[in-house]
């Protein structure tokens, strides 16, 4: 029988890549969404998904996405936490809204999500979990330090989850894409847009499919030695140590 992989975000983006790339390797996919019912849609009926709604700053909402993925899929092997959103604005111009959103939304949904997975993975001695971090989160972003301190956060979580359930046959990893072509960065200025590609070694934004690739090699059986590692995907960027 075909493992089980949840994709929050998992219906436009990079989330959407995502769920096709796993979808397309044979796992059968839930792919978790907001509120866009048309993206949802769309997502269900052209790629064969179960879509899923709910809010990720939710614990009860993500308690019973879980629920209702593993009712309808089976038990969740491969967790994808994708989900996320920008609230951008420097420091001291930043809401309380703006900084608990970006937490809340970024964060805590990875600790949601996990916690409702977890011990159905040890149980099993297996799983598969990876956080889609952001190049953000290894080098700060003026105008980001809500998004860039959530998204580093994924980074220290993932090392800590990592230890603490390696014997049980379970993975954690993350990932750190940098600017992929994606509706977000499309709305970023294109004088802004220049300036951000001119700084990408490759001379070229990323694709989602490529970060989705990343995610279904670390989802695979194959990939078991692999944990507490976060693969930086930038297109050299920023290269790290």
């Amino acid at each position: 029988m075909s493992r089980v992989a949840f994709v929050t975000g998992g219906t436009r983006g990079i989330g959407r890549a995502i769920s096709a790339r796993l979808k397309a390797a044979g796992y059968r996919v839930a792919a978790g969404y907001a509120g866009n019912e048309v993206a949802a849609q769309a997502c269900a009926d052209e790629l064969g998904v179960l879509v899923v709604k709910g809010n990720v700053s939710s614990f009860a909402d993500c308690a019973s996405a879980v629920a209702r993925a593993e009712r309808e899929l089976g038990p969740i092997d491969v967790l994808v936490n994708n989900a996320g959103i920008t609230r951008d604005a420097v420091l001291h111009r930043m809401t309380e809204t703006q900084w608990n959103d970006v937490i809340h939304v970024n964060l805590a949904s990875i600790f949601n999500m996990c916690r409702n997975v977890i011990e159905g993975m040890r149980e099993r001695n297996y799983g598969r979990i990876i956080n889609i971090s952001s190049i953000n989160g290894q080098k700060g972003q003026v105008g980001q330090a809500n998004y860039s301190a959530a998204k580093a956060g994924m980074i220290g979580f993932t090392k800590a989850l990592a230890q603490e359930n390696a014997k049980k046959g379970i993975t954690v990893n993350a990932i750190a894409p940098g600017y992929i072509d994606t509706e977000m960065v499309a709305a970023v200025p294109k004088t802004v847009l220049d300036q951000i590609v001119s700084g990408i070694p490759v001379g070229r934004l990323g694709m989602a499919d490529e970060i989705a690739r990343c995610v279904a090699f670390l989802a695979a059986e194959d990939a078991g030695f692999i944990t507490g590692a976060t693969l930086t995907v930038n297109g050299g960027q920023y290269i790290t140590g």
